[in-house]
């Protein structure tokens, strides 16, 4: 099965909740991207050569009006991937209810083997491929993976010369410097852990001395990993990126550890823990699983081993279907990506709403307007999952298929 085959199965589970309120030939609208692109950018070369990167474009929804989207720079890329990444994307902002509808661009390139000026030479032809077809009314850009606040700058600064106006509001996520919105990383952090907490505080617990694997810790997850020691008293014990791997079943220094990963050096040298590898640290047994790196990572093979007694996603898809159902037959529930990680549009929406309307908030500001989307978001999601008698993950799915499709429905 492919992801997108995946994907559409995902949604045609949770339509059968609502089948009695629409259509069938809505759902098969919504199984289907708008529309999917391949085009291809000459770019020249240091060298004086000129190389060809080939590019997928996909829209998946925009019923709700504008479509916002991601641009990754990667090496390993197929339209089956851009098309389910679309999708999922569309299923975020419709959980949460952020007026912004998705597609992906994805170009084929690693962007390790491009100097800085080939780089931006190719940021630079692609907003101005871009140009006739972004504006804030219909289409807005924003960096994903191995796309940079840098990325972002080069590319909004090129279609602001093209269109002979200085327009921020083209592009989130750009350096602070040019109106980026406040509290960037943090705000990520702080999603996923009011996320969290959420869960636990509606069955009476708290986070404190929960202990948690998190696979992938880099960046945005390293900060997670220290808010969510240092504000709820959790305890991390074990972490891992594409390099390393450790395990103290007592806890981790999540301090020390951010310290030497500043310091470029490897946590290999952290003291007081164990190696163990990617695939043992998921099947820990720990109180919350955090699996934040790759598709696909739990699946039916594995399943069955999974410990954990609550999982939850900030990696795209990384539980399968097959996965699924047997997790859910062990009674472990997953917080599903398509709500855990709704805190990028969320912020990157703030930024679009500031930069059109010249009015910036502080942190203070952006920080309590996403935990007033974020908790409530989470709350219904566990309420209406006991409804319904189903899964957190289905529940996701229902909701933001009743808002698109009603939102279809209601534009005939």
């Amino acid at each position: 099965m492919s992801l997108y085959e995946s994907v559409q199965n995902q949604i045609k589970e949770s339509f059968v909740f609502i089948s009695n309120e629409y259509s069938d030939d809505l759902l098969q609208r919504v199984l289907r991207p708008d529309r999917v692109m391949e085009f291809h950018i000459p770019v020249k070369m240091d060298d004086g050569t000129t190389k060809v990167f080939a590019a997928y474009r996909s829209q998946h929804n925009n019923a709700k009006w504008p479509y916002k989207w991601w641009l990754r720079f990667h090496q390993n890329v197929s339209k089956d991937e851009v098309m389910s990444l679309s999708a999922w994307m569309s299923l975020k902002t419709s959980v949460v209810g952020i007026p912004l509808w998705w597609w992906k661009w994805w170009i084929i390139v690693d962007p390790k083997l491009l100097s800085k000026w080939e780089l931006e030479r190719l940021s630079r032809w692609f907003a101005a491929k871009l140009t006739p077809f972004i504006w804030k009314e219909v289409d807005v850009p924003a960096p994903d993976v191995n796309t940079t606040w840098e990325i972002m700058a080069w590319m909004v600064d090129e279609y602001s010369k093209l269109v002979w106006v200085w327009t921020p509001w083209v592009i989130t996520w750009k350096p602070l410097s040019i109106w980026w919105s406040q509290w960037r990383e943090k705000a990520t952090s702080l999603w996923w852990c009011f996320t969290i907490d959420e869960y636990f505080k509606n069955s009476g617990q708290s986070l404190a001395w929960k202990t948690i694997a998190i696979q992938w810790a880099w960046n945005v997850w390293l900060n997670f990993a220290t808010l969510i020691v240092h504000n709820y008293w959790a305890k991390v014990v074990a972490i891992s990126d594409s390099r390393w791997w450790i395990y103290n079943p007592d806890w981790l220094d999540v301090d020390q550890i951010e310290k030497l990963k500043s310091e470029n050096k490897s946590v290999s040298e952290y003291s007081n823990a164990s190696q163990i590898s990617n695939d043992d640290l998921l099947l820990l047994n720990v109180d919350i699983l955090v699996p934040s790196a790759l598709e696909q990572v739990i699946h039916a093979d594995n399943a069955d081993k999974i410990q954990a007694k609550v999982i939850l996603e900030l990696a795209n898809g990384p539980v399968t279907p097959q996965a699924d159902k047997i997790l859910t037959s062990k009674n472990i529930p997953v917080l599903p990506d398509v709500l855990a990680n709704a805190w990028w549009v969320t912020v990157s929406y703030f930024e679009q709403v500031q930069n059109n309307t010249n009015y910036y908030r502080p942190e203070s500001e952006v920080n309590e307007k996403l935990e007033a989307i974020m908790r409530p978001a989470t709350l219904a999601a566990i309420q209406t999952a006991e409804k319904y008698n189903t899964t957190l993950r289905n529940w996701a799915y229902i909701v933001s298929l009743r808002r698109i499709l009603e939102a279809m429905k209601v534009r005939g």
